[in-house]
């Protein structure tokens, strides 16, 4: 049902309260990563916010982390589901994270949501999520082996703390206070959320802010539909190879692409869902195609739900990309790069301006774990950035997190100055970039000293295939892991570190864009200088 009022509106006044609704999801992820107390979001920026309508439907994303647009886009719907409006009063602060039960995507993004309430009315949610790295050690043969699973419930009940459920949550936790001060920094990111929305209707009324999302919404399907008619009309496909540490053996996904008008729709094939944290959920799925082709068609689109209406996405349940319970789906965000990677590929042939060559298409992940001197438990993780793909008329970037990751490389300084682990190196990879007249990025070697005895885990993806070029473009090099100098015998399982222990992680580079013979003089030598390709 359409609650949106009937108010007369001018363009001038909805330009203004988007704007806002901009600056206010971009100042509540400001505030989470100030006030959060881990590494994994005080220097990786791995969270997210955004401000949904009472509805369920996305007023606006910050420019955070694509991926976790999957984790918010079944949350409140699931809510105002379970708990019904009258069940959802001032004060209460909703927790969750299950990827079956609730919207999520894996567990260790912990979603909070908190409603807000103008004139008594349920008018929109402040809603964030934060990567809690303290999920570690775990297996990944089904989604019980990865930790606790919580369906949305609530934190906090008409402003009282449910001090049981904490409970629950932090006993599950191998760093308790540092799971508590990260959660305290959502609960405040989503408090200012609140109030700024609150501030806002204020300023303008209740009935025009609900009116002027609801027609910005309706602006960003316009601008949808108009890039997408810009394409052609037509079938396109492509398929590519998945690897992993954790497969045996490279699997094959494709996608088929149909335009038709201004509408696009994606159908998805790959193989059976696997016993490993691979899989991906339909919502992670579909907030990785609304990425992938809102940089196609119009990157200017505003991030809200009218973007997605143009878009359909099939893809047969039970398999990795729509996969169902109980399938383990930690590391889905690996097999979302190569769907990026397949819409991509597909779509080139027809716009090739708009499309880069195939980026690093990973995400290299260490997860350590272990004990300090005074037997209290520490857990670090972070993921490792690699080459972008060459553009139509320019060189790709090196060494940066790509697609639907988004954040940062963590400091050496952070790292050494809080956990016993020395980096030895911190380098671009030389030869690592494919070769054309715009050269693809370069991946990153970090290597590792364990100082203390500690546990790792290694993932990661491009370990045997390639990142392709375009029109010509060479691919860029493969990835790969290193302990003590070995390539092989650890990637599969969580495994021990001794002090002086030597853990290597190479990302992979990205593909170039056009005829390697094209390439300007002055760039080429700048190019054998910096070793950028074999």
């Amino acid at each position: 049902m359409n609650m949106t009022p009937q108010v007369k509106l001018n363009p001038i006044t909805v330009e203004v309260i988007g704007s806002a609704f901009a600056s206010t999801v971009e100042e509540m992820g400001e505030a989470l990563v100030r006030a959060s107390y881990s590494t994994n979001i005080k220097e990786r920026r791995d969270c997210s916010t955004a401000l949904f309508d009472a509805e369920g439907r996305m007023l606006c994303q910050a420019e955070h982390i694509p991926m976790h647009l999957g984790s918010f886009i079944g949350f409140v719907p699931y809510v105002l589901r379970h708990f019904g409006q009258d069940g959802i009063r001032p004060g209460d602060v909703f927790m969750g994270n299950d990827a079956y039960e609730g919207g999520g995507t894996h567990l260790p993004d912990i979603v909070l949501a908190e409603p807000v309430f103008v004139e008594g009315k349920l008018v929109a949610w402040a809603i964030n999520t934060a990567h809690h790295s303290d999920f570690a050690d775990r297996g990944h043969a089904h989604i019980y082996q990865e930790g606790l699973r919580i369906p949305p419930v609530k934190l906090y009940r008409r402003g009282e703390l449910q001090e049981d459920i904490q409970r629950l949550f932090l006993m599950n936790c191998q760093v308790p206070a540092e799971r508590i001060s990260d959660l305290r920094a959502q609960l405040a990111a989503n408090r200012l959320g609140n109030i700024r929305m609150t501030e806002l209707c204020g300023k303008y009324g209740l009935d025009t802010v609900l009116a002027a999302g609801s027609e910005l919404m309706d602006y960003a399907e316009r601008k949808m539909r108009a890039g997408i008619s810009a394409i052609p009309d037509g079938r396109y496909a492509f398929s590519d190879v998945f690897d992993s540490e954790s497969l045996e053996t490279p699997l094959e996904m494709s996608v088929t692409i149909e335009v038709r008008g201004d509408e696009i729709a994606l159908d998805f094939t790959s193989p059976p869902q696997v016993r490993a944290g691979l899989n991906v959920v339909y919502t992670a799925l579909l907030a990785t195609v609304y990425y992938a082709v809102k940089t196609v068609v119009d990157p200017m689109v505003l991030p809200n739900a009218g973007l997605a209406r143009p878009i359909t996405v099939t893809a047969r349940e039970g398999t990795m990309l729509r996969c169902a319970h109980p399938a383990a789906v930690d590391g889905r965000i690996t097999a979302c790069q190569r769907v990026v990677d397949l819409i991509h590929g597909a779509l080139a042939p027809v716009v090739p301006h708009r499309v880069t060559a195939a980026s690093n298409g990973s995400v290299a992940v260490a997860s350590f774990d272990g004990r300090r001197e005074d037997g209290s438990l520490w857990v670090y993780l972070e993921t490792i950035g690699g080459g972008l793909g060459a553009r139509h008329n320019k060189d790709g970037l090196d060494g940066v997190h790509v697609h639907m990751t988004n954040t940062s490389n963590l400091p050496v300084e952070a790292l050494e100055n809080e956990y016993p682990i020395t980096l030895r190196r911190y380098e671009l990879v030389d030869g690592s970039g494919g070769n054309g007249q715009f050269v693809g990025g370069m991946g990153l070697r970090r290597v590792y000293r364990a100082e203390k005895p500690c546990r790792v885990q290694v993932m990661g993806a491009r370990l045997t295939s390639q990142p392709w070029g375009l029109d010509g473009g060479n691919p860029g090099a493969s990835g790969y892991f290193t302990l003590n100098g070995a390539r092989s015998g650890f990637e599969r399982a969580s495994v021990d570190l001794a002090p002086g222990d030597i853990l290597e992680i190479v990302t992979p580079g990205a593909g170039g864009y056009g005829d390697p013979a094209l390439r300007d003089a002055t760039s080429r030598v700048r190019d054998l200088r910096e070793k950028r390709f074999a």
